[in-house]
C-alpha cells in the first residue's frame, strides 16, 4: 500500500527549493502520493516560536547565507543567496499553486512549485508580481485562467485551511514532510523521508 506525504511549505522558501527536485524523485520512486500544502509561515511562526528572517539575530542570518551556499554547491542547484526580490510575499504564489492543484492535479502543482521556487532563487524574478505569476503559468503549459482562479474565495479558504492544518499538527518550519503523522523538517532530512517510505505500514 502506497504512502501519502503531506508537503508543507511557503513558496518563497529557499530550503524547499533546494529539496524539491529530490523530494519529487523520492516520492515518485516510492510510488507515494504527495499532497501539496502551501502555507503562510507568517501565521505559523507566532504559534511555533519562530521568527521572520529579518528579526533573527545577525549571526543566525549570516550563517543561513553560508548554509545556502554550501547546499547549493553540494546539490549542484543554482541559487542566489540574496536574490533581487527577497524578502517577497508568497501568498499569491501559494494560492496559484493551490489553484493548479485543484484544477490540474498534483503533478502539475509540483511543476508549478518548481517554477515558482526557481523564479525566486535561480532567476531572480518577483513572485509578488501578478505578471510574473501569469508568465509562470504559461511556462508550465497551464491555462491562463489559473491566475484568475487563484484569487477565488475557495482557494483562499483552502490556503487558510492548510495553514491551520499545519499549526494543528505542530509544523513549525519549511519544508516539512509529514508521513503517517510523523514530521520530517528540512530538505536535509530527505534521507529519513526515503527510509520512512521504504518502511512497512505503521503499527
Amino acid at each position: 500500500m502506497s504512502k501519502t506525504i503531506d508537503y508543507y511549505f511557503p513558496p518563497q522558501s529557499p530550503w524547499t527549493y533546494l529539496g524539491h527536485a529530490r523530494f519529487a524523485a523520492i516520492a515518485a520512486a516510492a510510488g507515494a502520493t504527495v499532497r501539496v500544502r502551501p502555507v503562510d509561515m507568517g501565521s505559523i511562526f507566532p504559534v511555533s516560536g519562530g521568527l521572520p528572517l529579518g528579526k533573527r539575530a545577525p549571526q543566525r542570518q549570516a550563517y543561513r547565507l553560508v548554509e545556502l551556499e554550501r547546499f547549493s554547491k553540494h546539490l549542484g542547484i543554482p541559487l542566489h543567496p540574496k536574490p533581487k526580490f527577497f524578502p517577497v510575499a508568497g501568498d499569491d504564489a501559494a494560492r496559484l499553486i493551490i489553484a493548479v492543484d485543484l484544477n490540474d492535479g498534483c503533478e502539475a502543482a509540483m511543476r508549478m512549485c518548481a517554477a515558482v521556487f526557481a523564479a525566486v532563487w535561480a532567476q531572480e524574478r518577483n513572485i509578488g508580481d501578478p505578471k510574473v505569476l501569469e508568465a509562470l503559468v504559461a511556462e508550465c503549459g497551464l491555462p491562463a485562467k489559473r491566475a484568475d482562479q487563484a484569487q477565488s474565495q475557495a482557494v483562499q479558504e483552502q490556503y487558510e485551511a492548510y495553514t491551520q492544518e499545519a499549526i494543528d499538527i505542530q509544523v513549525f518550519g519549511a519544508p516539512s514532510y509529514v508521513i503517517d503523522g510523523e514530521i520530517f523538517w528540512g530538505q536535509d532530512r530527505l534521507d529519513f523521508v526515503e527510509r520512512a517510505l521504504r518502511a512497512g505500514p505503521a503499527g
